[in-house]
């Protein structure tokens, strides 16, 4: 799907919810200039997957096609070999190492990538049911430290399943895409975001070609096989490997697109699914940046009216829309003049536009951004800089989690980009700020990262429809910054036997985010194979 510093993918929230997924910011970098990005950037390249007997479609009107249920005899050594398993990390864990091809085309060629996968038992009682393999999204999450989080809870699931993750390709444990250097890496997050400038254009133009150039440099072959079809081919071998006949999974954010290509590639062994923070696989990169513009428009819309009704908000106690033209000033005064923070780095117009951003996927973060900004107003950038941090998954000791260079590889490769020059991000410039008078700028420009990827996409929007498949179970927040409610609906609306699980509410994802009706539902569907009644709602 597409890519943006903002875009849609997952990426950790600042409290401590543990089922909440939150979707990606992530921009580039690169040398050059301020030109427009070269034809082989911009061109879309005709959609083929990593495997000679399947071809993903390029456009909305194409639906994703199944792929033959029997395994290719090339790679049955893939879906015959022996996981060893081993304790590792946090106790009561074990781990292993599972082997796939590179290239699903050419397997058993000899370049083969190792997958990481971590799983806790079943821990009783009642009869286990199998492996639930569970996701948070990103793309670049990784999968590991999510089940870690997440096994403790909830007892009754973990009861009755081996919770079970793997790393997808790219990612953390999993022969991890490396990009910039962590000091590269503080540079590049501090490139303004809104250009007022020929000049600022291409500053920012070139750390996007720079970011490309660099992963490209440290990352080489691998950079054209971390797509969501191959992610969701290992996942496949991984059931097979487990012993499970058909996949039990639950995945947040784009956890949700990398479920819904496995049930429409394997709808034959797709077992009970729940896909929380849908995404829509049918929308092309320039809607899906729009959409999350406006979705972080009503996040912000949120946090503002409630803000305004408290004493000594910072953003002023009138209206939701001079709340945000307060914010914009702010934003504006840091462009001129970044505030100190106590270290190094300083505060700057786009850590903090990063910081306020992070704070919209949980509103259980609503009275920290409150103080933050308020001590930002008075000279102290500390608190937004942490919140900008956690974002970025930058440790303490300056260093960066691989994240945030697994995010572009794999939305770059799964869509072709939403701008491909200067200019048009100029000419639809007018259109984000309209669907986020405060956000819209630099989730524009943010679009643009993409153009200079060295890699052609070799996929493209279509729908997923998986004719077949058990029961689904997609859930979609109405006020979901990262991932609209209008996607999960149209997800539910494609998948051929989905059930659409609505909460009414806040935040990104609704799965263990503390409502009763929604994890009653949940929890029935993964231990009994209910689906909830059609169009539940839930508060």
């Amino acid at each position: 799907m597409a890519t943006s510093r903002h875009s849609r993918r997952l990426l950790r929230t600042t409290t401590a919810a543990v089922f909440a997924a939150t979707t990606l910011l992530v921009s580039g970098c690169s040398p050059g200039g301020g030109q427009d990005a070269p034809d082989a950037a911009a061109s879309p390249g005709r959609a083929h997957d990593a495997g000679a007997e399947h071809a993903t479609p390029d456009d909305a009107s194409s639906v994703l096609a199944p792929l033959p249920p029997a395994i290719p005899a090339k790679l049955r050594p893939y879906y015959d070999q022996k996981l060893s398993w081993h304790a590792c990390g946090v106790s009561g864990f074990e781990c292993a190492t599972m082997k796939a091809p590179l290239d699903y085309g050419k397997p058993g060629s000899g370049t083969d990538i190792k997958l990481a996968v971590a799983r806790k038992k079943a821990t009783g009682p009642g009869a286990r049911i199998g492996s639930l393999m569970v996701n948070p999204g990103g793309p670049g999450g990784s999968a590991i430290d999510y089940l870690q989080q997440y096994a403790p809870q909830p007892a009754a699931v973990r009861a009755r399943y081996d919770m079970v993750a793997m790393d997808p390709r790219g990612v953390a444990r999993s022969s991890p895409v490396q990009c910039l250097s962590n000091k590269q890496m503080d540079r590049f997050t501090q490139t303004d975001q809104t250009p007022d400038s020929a000049a600022e254009v291409n500053t920012l133009t070139t750390a996007y070609r720079n970011f490309s150039k660099a992963c490209e440099a440290r990352s080489g072959k691998l950079l054209g096989h971390v797509s969501t079809i191959e992610a969701a081919r290992d996942m496949d071998m991984l059931r097979a490997l487990l012993h499970d006949k058909k996949l039990t999974y639950v995945g947040a954010s784009y956890g949700t697109f990398l479920g819904a290509t496995y049930a429409g590639l394997y709808p034959s062994r797709t077992g009970r699914l729940v896909l929380d923070g849908a995404m829509d696989p049918a929308l092309d990169s320039r809607t899906v940046n729009i959409n999350q513009t406006a979705g972080f428009n009503t996040a912000f819309t949120a946090f503002a009216t409630d803000c305004i009704k408290r004493k000594g908000c910072p953003l002023g106690n009138k209206s939701a829309e001079d709340a945000g033209r307060n914010l914009s000033a702010f934003f504006k005064k840091l462009d001129a003049h970044p505030v100190e923070t106590g270290e190094a780095r300083k505060l700057t117009e786009s850590l903090a536009t990063t910081g306020v951003i992070a704070a919209m996927y949980d509103e259980g973060s609503w009275p920290t951004l409150r103080q933050y900004l308020a001590q930002a107003q008075k000279g102290n950038g500390r608190g937004l800089l942490t919140l900008s941090d956690s974002y970025y998954e930058r440790d303490a000791e300056g260093r960066y989690a691989n994240q945030m260079y697994a995010n572009p590889a794999v939305n770059c490769l799964d869509l072709p980009p939403a701008f491909t020059t200067a200019g048009q991000v100029r000419a639809a410039a007018p259109a984000f700020r309209k669907a986020s008078p405060v956000f819209g700028d630099a989730f524009a420009w943010a679009a643009l990262n993409c153009a200079y990827w060295p890699v052609k996409p070799t996929a493209g929007a279509h729908r997923i429809e998986a004719k077949g498949a058990a029961p689904i179970v997609v859930v979609g927040t109405t006020r979901d910054p990262a991932t609209p409610y209008t996607w999960a609906k149209s997800l539910a609306r494609q998948l051929s036997s989905a059930t659409l699980l609505t909460y009414e509410g806040d935040g990104h994802t609704a799965y263990g985010r503390g409502s009763d009706c929604i994890d009653t539902a949940i929890n029935t569907y993964l231990l009994e194979g209910t689906a909830p009644p059609k169009n539940k709602r839930c508060t």
